[in-house]
């Protein structure tokens, strides 16, 4: 089978489809057996498989781009394979098509900004102008329009804002822009037509700026699936741990007879995740704040659950799983579901579990990250 998505010129040099040249069965197989072989560290002879889910193009709904800009010239785009050097990226095979035909109007975004002087005073000197030289965009499209983040290392001049609300009013379709100084930094709203939403399980769901969301929608879907799929007619008292924006929350609250407890770190994206709970008038949800790499819920905390859903950072869950494999047997949980961004962390968490005494009943691959070296994962333990 031929790859008829091998269209983009930078294929070949862009860090973000490094496997775009391949042929799109030769592609998949070779995705499905390189996470196979790195799952083939787990203890166990054999591991039971279920179909993999493949993601096609322009389904990408978020993305973050670096722009430079030299000689009134601005370049936005995405680094080249292991290299600071930005791509001039006039369009994306990845990215949805609202977010590709938005392209334009942010880089004439950016070039009215990258003109617009900073004035720096120098204690006995004369005040000099300095300009927005470099920085990066985060674009996401939300369901009701995009949203963007701007990360720029100065703080914006009045100027710089006037000339976003400019731009943003004569764009329909973005309807947020925030400005922050660096990724650890809670982006400031500079101009808000409309509270960015995205729909999860029937439900109108408040996201943020700057929040982790699933890359796709149709990715999102396929994990929200199986990990119904794996829960099967198992209800009662269920945690959700590293729940981010609730993506899981929303549809396990969803069922008849299920409570969910819902934790992350992260306060501003724990406050926007109880907007939309309050606003959707859902009562079995629970949300608390809580650094579950430092302080994992311990046996006390973890009582009562028949189900654990866990979809960590790329770090995995280490500390978490160790708490989950030294419960006593009769405080188990009756199924353990993993959603894992990094194979190679599941495996240690997956060997942990397997000391404590849990099985792993099956594994399903899910390629979210298209036509490069990353892959994401679903899978159950039984107690």
């Amino acid at each position: 089978m031929t790859n008829s998505n091998n269209s983009c010129p930078l294929s070949e040099i862009c860090g973000g489809c490094s496997l775009r040249n391949l042929p799109l069965e030769e592609y998949r197989n070779r995705k499905t057996e390189k996470v196979k072989a790195i799952l083939s560290g787990i203890n166990l002879p054999e591991v039971s498989y279920g179909d993999s889910v493949f993601i096609g193009d322009k389904t990408r709904r978020r993305a973050t781009m670096a722009f430079r800009c030299k000689k009134g010239v601005v370049t936005l785009g995405f680094n080249a394979a292991r290299s600071d050097e930005v791509l001039d990226c006039p369009d994306c095979q990845l990215l949805t098509p609202e977010i590709c035909n938005a392209l334009p109007k942010l880089r004439a975004l950016l070039s009215e900004l990258c003109k617009e002087p900073y004035t720096v005073k120098k204690k006995g000197k004369k005040p000099q102008a300095v300009y927005v030289t470099a920085g990066d965009i985060a674009v996401t499209a939300a369901a009701n329009g995009l949203d963007i983040v701007l990360e720029i290392a100065e703080l914006p001049d009045l100027g710089h804002r006037m000339i976003i609300c400019e731009a943003v009013a004569a764009a329909e379709e973005i309807i947020r822009v925030s400005w922050r100084r660096r990724p650890d930094e809670t982006p400031e709203p500079i101009i808000e037509k409309a509270k960015p939403v995205i729909n999860i399980a029937g439900r109108q769901v408040y996201i943020p700026a700057g929040t982790f969301l699933q890359p796709s929608a149709e990715g999102e879907s396929a994990l929200i699936g199986l990990v119904l799929k794996y829960l099967g007619e198992t209800r009662g008292k269920i945690a959700d741990l590293f729940c981010g924006v609730g993506t899981f929350s929303y549809p396990l609250a969803g069922l008849d007879g299920n409570k969910v407890y819902a934790v992350d770190s992260s306060v501003p994206l724990l406050n926007g995740f109880r907007q939309s709970v309050n606003k959707n008038m859902i009562s079995n949800i629970e949300i608390t704040a809580k650094n579950l790499f430092k302080y994992p819920l311990d046996e006390m905390e973890l009582k009562g659950f028949e189900v654990v859903v866990f979809d960590p950072p790329r770090a995995g869950a280490e500390a978490q799983v160790k708490q989950l494999a030294a419960l006593p047997e009769n405080n188990r949980p009756q199924k353990i579901i993993a959603v894992s961004c990094n194979p190679r962390s599941f495996v240690r968490d997956a060997n942990i579990l397997l000391s404590g005494g849990y099985k792993l009943a099956e594994v399903t691959i899910v390629d979210q990250f298209v036509y490069s070296d990353h892959s994401e994962l679903v899978a159950l333990f039984t107690k």
